[in-house]
């Protein structure tokens, strides 16, 4: 089973969405939160808001969030987890074209690293969270 103590600092990074429901905007609609954070620290690295229509990251986004990783840790990650339910190709790509290996696994098994960064969120935007 993983866990933040099986994994070194800057060794693994996981993607995941935040929210459950999509965030309403009064002047840009509905997004999806897309979290980037390292595996052992569970710290946050970047985070992308994608609009809700989207069919996941686009590879300006996904580019945008492995830099935002990349710009606090000066290095990228030997390997990317990502939830299987997560439309997340692109960013799979791009994750694979710089060199970092894509390891898909089922959300359940993350969890135990974003379990509390999905309620903190959920606690922030007042209740717009996981159904």
């Amino acid at each position: 089973m993983r866990h933040p103590r099986t994994f070194q600092v800057n060794e693994a990074w996981i993607v995941s969405k935040l929210n459950g429901v999509p965030v309403t905007t009064e002047e840009d609609g509905d997004f999806n939160v897309v979290a980037l954070m390292d595996a052992a620290s569970c710290f946050i690295l970047g985070t992308e808001f994608v609009p809700a229509v989207s069919a996941g990251l686009s590879e300006m986004e996904a580019k945008r969030l492995l830099n935002s990783g990349k710009a606090r840790k000066q290095q990228l990650p030997k390997t990317l987890y990502v939830p299987e339910n997560l439309i997340a190709d692109v960013l799979c790509t791009e994750a694979e074209r710089n060199g970092i290996a894509v390891i898909r696994v089922p959300e359940e098994q993350l969890l135990v690293f974003i379990d509390e960064v999905r309620e903190g969120f959920k606690a922030h935007i007042g209740g717009n969270g996981l159904q």
